[in-house]
């Protein structure tokens, strides 16, 4: 017998010794699957969180490859919006608890009374919205509808695709999101904040198919990726949490107490990502290109 346990399977990634066509379409079979192997998990909460983020990966792949699926790449991506969204009660609650576990790792914190008083409450809204969001006839349309997905890839427009154009739309998402940087962090707002996240999470999920060329560096890459997501996640999250403390809303009577500590939070996540972003978008455009086309090369071709 052998001890230990096996990691992870490896997620199919671009490499010199296989073909890009059939690559790519691998990487969209294990996205569908991923998606598919979400709604099935009986646990509700578990369900929702693995959808909604196999769905991001999955608008991520879809966009990288938007100028060779045309308008059904678009249809694809706005139907995983839309079933994103259909799961957004179940989400925004789990958001708020998370919020709420996050507002606990400051510095000003909460009693340990008004802290369990909330997640009590939080968890009954949880609860509730799972209960009337994650149904087995919701589960059963989400499934059905990306099998009829996944039957659909064999059909795209791939067989001429080579490294070099996909390098292309990388780049074109490490623009996008470089571009979106605030030049004053402090002074952007939230709609700003959030829009940035949205393009740095697209990058992350398309970096991961050519992590492979990086063996070290590139996990560094999508790791580093990664942690500006979550720090820009968390501040969303506390946006969504902050609506709780409105009038009428389920967390109204904590305002007071509250809002210093989200601002404050929310003021550490913004420092945070200042500097994270500084390191990982340094490259030009172009420079970030010719970075990964000189990867591709050296690995095609070792010394």
């Amino acid at each position: 017998m052998t001890s230990g346990t096996a990691g992870p399977p490896k997620r199919p990634a671009l490499r010199p010794t296989a073909g890009v066509p059939e690559t790519l379409r691998a990487v969209a079979h294990d996205v569908i699957a991923e998606g598919r192997a979400a709604i099935n998990n009986p646990n509700d909460a578990v369900a929702v969180h693995d959808l909604r983020k196999a769905m991001k990966r999955w608008r991520a792949f879809l966009r990288l490859l938007q100028p060779y699926l045309g308008d059904e790449g678009r249809r694809m991506r706005l139907e995983a919006a839309e079933l994103a969204r259909s799961l957004a009660g179940a989400r925004d609650a789990r958001t708020a608890l998370d919020a709420l576990g996050d507002l606990d790792k400051g510095q000003e914190k909460l009693s340990p009374q008004s802290l369990a008083t909330i997640a009590a409450r939080l968890e009954s809204l949880r609860a509730e919205a799972e209960g009337n969001t994650v149904t087995a006839e919701a589960r059963g349309r989400i499934d059905a509808i990306l099998a009829a997905t996944g039957e659909s890839v064999k059909f795209w427009p791939l067989a001429t695709l080579g490294y070099r154009e996909v390098v292309t739309e990388l780049a074109e998402g490490y623009r996008r999101a470089r571009e979106s940087i605030p030049r004053d962090w402090m002074a952007a707002d939230s709609e700003a904040l959030h829009d940035l996240r949205k393009r740095v999470v697209v990058h992350r999920y398309q970096m991961e198919i050519i992590e492979p060329l990086w063996p070290r560096f590139g996990q560094f890459w999508v790791g580093e990726a990664q942690r500006l997501r979550e720090r820009l996640g968390h501040h969303q999250d506390l946006i969504i949490f902050t609506q709780l403390t409105t009038p009428h809303q389920a967390l109204a009577r904590w305002r007071s107490r509250l809002t210093p500590l989200i601002a404050a939070r929310r003021a550490d996540h913004v420092h945070a990502a200042s500097r994270i972003a500084t390191r990982l978008f340094a490259d030009s455009p172009k420079a970030f290109r010719r970075r990964l086309l000189a990867l591709w090369d050296h690995r095609a071709h070792p010394a």
